[in-house]
């Protein structure tokens, strides 16, 4: 090996060794532990996929938890079948919605539907037993006001037990729900293949 990659060598094994000591005294004060409001919004692809990702943990880690879906109730989707048929005991799995409101065209049945999958939500999240609840596409419930957002927020501020972590997908948040939220993250959109043609796919959209 030459001098200078050597030198190279060295001056990296320093550079990350003050990363890790500064990244070790910050971990120091990291101590904490809380039930998470967690919030996927935004126009990009991932949303619904990376909450299922955490149901998948808490799973891994024989954690309960449980989906109510609040739009795709009609979709056969992969997850469904895969928590359905294989997990059970440890995650429920309650599709409430009729599909996009596009496609049933009565909002008073999309109301309903929406006011349903609350009233579920809400039992699961009170289940001290339960630790992670992903309400998937409520923000899009929210967004057309089918939901009252002041409620949603006060349950979760003053019923949500103390140690459950709870997941709200859907692009479109409402500005207080993002404010109330310990943790946001918003997809965007960087190139997708519906705008060349490509209709949504199994095993990648559902």
């Amino acid at each position: 090996m030459t001098s200078d990659a050597n030198d190279a060598d060295t001056r990296h094994s320093a550079k990350m060794a003050k990363i890790k000591a500064a990244r070790d005294r910050m971990m120091e004060t990291k101590t904490g532990e809380k039930g998470l409001v967690i919030v996927h919004t935004g126009p990009g692809k991932g949303k619904s996929s990376s909450g299922f990702g955490m149901i998948l943990r808490c799973i891994a880690h024989g954690m309960p938890c449980a989906v109510v879906q609040f739009i795709k109730g009609a979709w056969d989707t992969g997850e469904r079948r895969l928590l359905s048929t294989h997990f059970g005991d440890l995650c429920q799995f309650h599709a409430m919605g009729e599909g996009f409101t596009w496609e049933t065209q009565d909002r008073t049945r999309d109301i309903a539907a929406a006011q349903a999958g609350w009233a579920r939500a809400r039992d699961l999240i009170r289940d001290p037993a339960i630790r992670f609840v992903l309400l998937d596409e409520i923000n899009i419930a929210l967004r057309y006001d089918y939901l009252d957002i002041a409620e949603v927020l006060a349950f979760l501020r003053d019923e949500k037990p103390p140690m459950t972590h709870v997941c709200l997908t859907g692009r479109n948040a409402k500005p207080e729900l993002i404010e109330a939220a310990d943790l946001v993250t918003e997809m965007a959109v960087v190139k997708h293949p519906f705008r060349a043609g490509i209709k949504a796919q199994a095993g990648v959209e559902f």
